[in-house]
């Protein structure tokens, strides 16, 4: 196929975030269509047996088989590198797919991995639970503190792994920091980024070396399809993440791909939207609720971090009340714009109880230690009118008593 305008890698990359996310990677066919055509094809022919060899030696350019290439879905992973800075990207079937590749790809039995005790509840499972069955270990820190990542590290430390900002404490890590102790001591940082993607926060312009997302969220950000990416350098793709991807097979689909290119095309302009609504819904409830971790606000007691690292708040922020499980589902019950759903990155608002539904799969001991309340609750602002949104918050919360 024929790369848009000719142009090359070196190229693009030169071109603004905004332009990125409408063109990077476009590449068309022989029918020139405008909009990135959907290759829903499973393998692919070739002129003789010698070519098929030859491409399955890696001797010649072309594609064998859509577990591990596709055009549609290339565009995607070339786009989203170019929106990251990074050198390669590989694209996945769900967010956490994405998260356990960029862990399990690397690791082996004996290796140590030092993890944020913020995290969402699947990747928790990941690494309490499913990296011990393959021998590997993990300490979990509070990654707020960077001195605690330099205090955990054992002679096999591997990995760090983080999310920030924390789903759904909103804890902010210090990506310089941390990752510049990571490379002193030969580790390699993943960093989940799913919350600001690089519309918002760019971790490796911070010294991440892997950075992880959950595509379904902001960079689809319509609530329609499943999807997942990881960003390294061109060696860790193809040399250490690819060799994974390809023989366990979290393949994306090249629909869903091609929804996520649509998405990326809006993504700018729905996150800083965003992300302004969200902060005056939450100088709204600021005033209404006990607490409010609300990275946007002054607040959150990492709002200074949170601004030098991020472009804007982000959409998604967590609050709590004090009268538990009982009041915050009430005031869910009471809601009657705002939809009750674990999703986030949606252009609708939506609430959820994180300690019932995305964490419930983590041990109650392990939640009260990641700082998840039975009073807290989630919410995703979307794009309605933030006034809206605060009419329907404000009769939920008198109707629970706040």
């Amino acid at each position: 196929m024929k790369r848009h305008t000719g142009q090359d890698r070196s190229v693009t990359r030169n071109w603004k975030p905004a332009t990125q996310a409408v063109r990077g990677g476009t590449a068309r066919s022989e029918w020139g269509e405008t909009s990135e055509a959907i290759f829903l094809t499973s393998g692919y022919a070739y002129d003789c047996a010698a070519d098929a060899a030859a491409r399955f030696a890696g001797e010649q350019a072309g594609m064998t088989y859509s577990r591990l290439q596709n055009p549609t879905v290339e565009m995607l992973e070339q786009r989203i590198a170019l929106l990251e800075g990074a050198e390669a990207a590989r694209c996945t079937a769900s967010g956490m797919a994405a998260m356990t590749a960029a862990l399990l790809c690397q690791l082996q039995s004996g290796d140590h991995v030092v993890a944020g005790r913020a995290l969402f509840g699947s990747c928790r499972w990941l690494t309490d639970t499913l990296l011990p069955k393959f021998g590997i270990r993990t300490t979990i820190v509070d990654a707020r503190d960077p001195q605690q990542f330099a205090d955990a590290i054992l002679p096999e430390t591997r990995v760090f792994f983080f999310e920030t900002p924390a789903n759904p404490t909103m804890d902010i890590v210090d990506l310089e920091a941390v990752c510049r102790i990571a490379k002193e001591n030969g580790i390699t940082s993943v960093v989940d980024n799913a919350f600001a993607t690089p519309a918002l926060q760019r971790p490796m312009e911070f010294g991440a070396d892997v950075v992880a997302y959950s595509a379904t969220k902001m960079m689809d950000g319509q609530g329609r399809v499943l999807a997942g990416a990881v960003c390294g350098t061109e060696d860790f793709i193809l040399n250490t993440l690819l060799p994974f991807t390809r023989n366990t097979g979290p393949t994306l689909s090249a629909f869903n791909a091609w929804v996520v290119l649509k998405g990326l095309e809006t993504l700018d302009l729905r996150i800083h939207r965003q992300s302004d609504n969200a902060l005056k819904v939450g100088r709204f409830l600021e005033t209404r609720v006990p607490r409010i971790n609300h990275p946007g606000l002054p607040s959150h007691p990492q709002h200074n971090l949170a601004m030098r690292q991020m472009a804007a708040c982000g959409p998604i922020f967590s609050f709590e009340v004090d009268g538990g499980r009982a009041q915050a589902h009430g005031l869910l019950d009471a809601l009657g714009l705002i939809d009750i759903s674990n999703n986030i990155g949606d252009s609708r608002s939506l609430m959820t109880h994180p300690a019932s539904t995305t964490h419930s799969g983590v041990a109650e001991d392990k939640r009260i230690e990641m700082g998840v309340s039975e009073g807290m609750l989630r919410l995703n602002v979307g794009l309605e009118d933030p006034d809206d949104l605060i009419a329907d918050l404000d009769q939920a919360l008198e109707k629970v008593g706040l």
